[in-house]
């Protein structure tokens, strides 16, 4: 196979080369590009079953149920049939039971089918994250950070494309359909070039329960995907209830913060080999938080923005130097390890609303912004603890 290095040695035949990380990179972008198709479908399912706004939030909850099932047991799922297989059946059943929720009329057919489409979603994202890690692992160089910037690449491109195929009069599973036959085409184009089942692997059997640096990198990656979560449901409501942003302007927090983390992860990968791992986990951490503390005392409104802009950039390559990290500690198989620290992130990003809405009840919106500095903070300290741990 073209830009794969032979290894005889390898229980994969060869050791991953260009096309691989190349198609890892393809793979993220499926993913991100499926969430942002999936987005704008919401608003034609609440009108479609006349649904009020806290039924439809229960029901976009079966997503975060499906992937919270899946997530521990993906590490097995790779560990037995390679990551060729998991990736190429999940990213076909991704795409498929995206097109069948723009035509669903019966509610217990939709209800099963976010279910299933969470749990797809959850082997396709730590399947992907194994891959990279391997991947990476191969290359000797850091690539995570571009890797995952992919994903964001291809949430815009994917609400780009959806809004674009509507302008032309598309219905919306017409576009939706459009949308799932070009990520079925990436799949064919690079899924080839994905790495098929380690025939050494001993990890087919290891549920994803962390121990020891996994848990605790865990955790810190839930810090990073808790103020993400907070961004992403909260950050309209801080500019619009306490900046006095209006309505129409309410997505201008969470765009600021996209378009830095895009940025960030786009080019991470060069201030990672600049900088180090080290720097890049506590500096981003820190400016994450101060990023938070901006949005908190800065009195321009405008200010606000600029907050959380610099939360994006700080946050952005967190995650995915952690990610590297896991494919060089010894405590657990890469497989577990990567399922295990995934679902932990995953759980930070699904429970951040809730606890973001629980403390802003009791206090204010400031106050939980103000906790969640406090975490980054935290975070930057453990860091410093967890590289030397690892050494």
């Amino acid at each position: 196979m073209e830009g794969v290095i032979l290894n005889k040695k390898s229980g994969f035949g060869a050791r991953p080369g260009i096309w691989q990380q190349h198609a890892t990179r393809a793979l993220f972008f499926i993913a991100g590009f499926g969430v942002a198709a999936w987005a704008p479908l919401v608003p034609f399912i609440k009108v479609r079953f006349g649904l009020e706004e806290d039924i439809l939030g229960l029901l976009l909850l079966c997503i975060g149920l499906g992937s919270a099932v899946t997530m521990p047991l993906a590490g097995m799922v790779v560990g037995r049939f390679g990551c060729r297989g998991v990736l190429c059946v999940s990213g076909v059943v991704y795409a498929a039971i995206l097109f069948s929720l723009s035509l669903m009329t019966n509610m217990a057919m939709l209800i099963a089918a976010l279910l299933m489409f969470g749990s797809v979603m959850g082997i396709l994202d730590v399947a992907v994250n194994i891959h990279a890690v391997l991947v990476e692992k191969a290359a000797g160089k850091r690539i995570m950070s571009g890797m995952h910037g992919l994903w964001s690449a291809g949430g815009f491109v994917g609400a780009a494309a959806f809004s674009l195929l509507r302008q032309f009069g598309l219905s919306p599973a017409a576009t939706v359909f459009c949308i799932a036959l070009a990520m079925l085409l990436v799949l064919v184009i690079f899924g080839p070039h994905l790495l098929p089942a380690d025939r050494r692997s001993k990890s087919s059997g290891t549920l994803a329960f962390p121990k020891g640096i996994v848990a605790l990198v865990g955790t810190l990656c839930a810090v990073s995907f808790l103020a993400e979560g907070a961004v992403l449901d909260w950050s309209g409501v801080f500019l619009t209830s306490s900046r006095g942003f209006d309505l129409s302007l309410a997505g201008f927090g969470y765009a600021s913060f996209s378009a830095a983390m895009l940025i960030g992860r786009l080019g991470g990968d060069r201030i990672v080999r600049k900088l180090g791992d080290q720097i890049t986990v506590i500096g981003g951490a820190i400016f994450a938080a101060v990023g938070f503390f901006i949005v908190v005392l800065a009195a321009p409104a405008e200010l606000s923005l600029l907050g959380f802009f610099l939360v994006g950039i700080g946050s952005a390559n967190i995650v995915p130097v952690f990610y590297s990290l896991l494919g060089n500690q010894k405590i657990m198989p890469i497989t577990a390890a990567v399922s295990a620290v995934t679902t932990m992130g995953y759980l930070g990003i699904l429970m951040g609303p809730a606890v973001i809405g629980f403390i802003a009840h009791k206090t204010s919106l400031l106050a939980a912004f103000t906790m969640l500095a406090v975490l980054l903070l935290l975070q930057a300290v453990m860091a410093r603890f967890v590289y030397r741990q690892n050494q």
